[in-house]
């Protein structure tokens, strides 16, 4: 018997919560094992995987290092972590937060990363020490800091609130992660006019360095699958039209051929062109045209599924 399929996801807090949700509806809910509070679980209709609950920097840590084959956490926690370890496969639309640089509120003179060359600048021929920047995100911010030319600064990690430490007196600015910025706003820091370093959302994300066997490809390609089909059921519509206008209907929806997938008496259409393809309908008088949300729409190939098939392979040098 193969080892299982181990797919990862947040013990606790918002994203917990966010991540039970999606999975639920797609159809696939967490069934727990061992108690409210064990840390493994179940997926529905899924024999032979796994469901691990981690921290979200542990499971960002585990795909990193192949101890984990599938896990959804922060695109913030994923890049951070440094090397070619892990794929990012799907956006999932949820647990958004920015990664920003932000400054002292009271600092009128300091408003963009030009402005922070020039004060690091100044702090280094007065004082002959470096612009402290605290932060949990030494990697992006040294990578943010190099492609914005600036050099004369020294990260101080974090290892608490990093809001808090300007005021402490422990750094000058700091790079951290917000989702209304008012954290930072009570903290009297600014977020620096181009100051963004990263949109974060929840991702799922695969370790390419995990024990990749044949049975655990296709149980993953199975499981993307239904993710990728219940996304593709979020962004269309089902149009039906009566089977004797079919001709009309066609050269009127004709427009929306890009979106739409042609179909018997019908097509799907990328919601956003909806209310646009109806109206083209109806100009060529076709109708009743009836609307419905698909659940799920699968195609026969997945484009997750290819590119973690492709990866792992590339990985393994077959």
């Amino acid at each position: 018997m193969s080892a299982p399929l181990i797919f990862a996801v947040p013990s606790k807090g918002r994203l917990k919560d966010q991540v039970e949700a999606w999975l639920a509806d797609c159809g696939v809910s967490l069934r727990p094992a061992g108690g409210a509070r064990g840390y493994q679980a179940a997926l529905e209709g899924f024999a032979g995987l796994e469901v691990r609950l981690a921290s979200a920097a542990d499971i960002a840590a585990g795909l990193a290092a192949g101890e984990i084959h599938l896990g959804v956490t922060g695109e913030d926690l994923l890049r951070e972590v440094e090397g070619a370890g892990r794929l990012l496969l799907m956006a999932l639309g949820f647990g958004r937060a920015d990664l920003v640089v932000a400054a002292p509120r009271s600092w009128i003179d300091v408003a963009t990363m030009a402005d922070v060359d020039d004060l690091a600048h100044d702090i280094l021929a007065r004082t002959g020490r470096r612009l402290r920047v605290a932060t949990k995100y030494p990697a992006q911010t040294r990578a943010f800091f190099a492609q914005r030319g600036v050099a004369d600064y020294r990260i101080v990690e974090s290892t608490g609130a990093t809001e808090g430490a300007p005021a402490a007196g422990l750094a000058e600015l700091i790079v951290d992660i917000t989702t209304t910025g008012a954290t930072l706003a009570a903290n009297g820091l600014k977020v620096l006019a181009d100051g963004l370093i990263l949109s974060s959302q929840a991702r799922l994300a695969a370790g390419l360095g995990a024990l990749w066997s044949a049975e655990a490809l296709a149980l993953a390609r199975r499981l993307l699958a239904v993710f990728e089909a219940r996304a593709r059921g979020h962004d269309v519509a089902s149009l039906i039209w009566p089977a004797a206008q079919d001709r009309a209907a066609r050269a009127a929806a004709a427009a929306f051929a890009q979106a739409g997938e042609a179909r018997a008496n019908g097509a799907l259409i990328a919601r956003a062109d909806l209310f646009a393809a109806m109206e083209a309908l109806a100009r060529a008088d076709v109708g009743p045209v009836s609307v419905t949300q698909p659940a799920y729409v699968f195609e026969p190939r997945g484009e997750a599924a290819d590119r973690l098939v492709a990866a792992v392979g590339a990985q393994s040098g077959h």
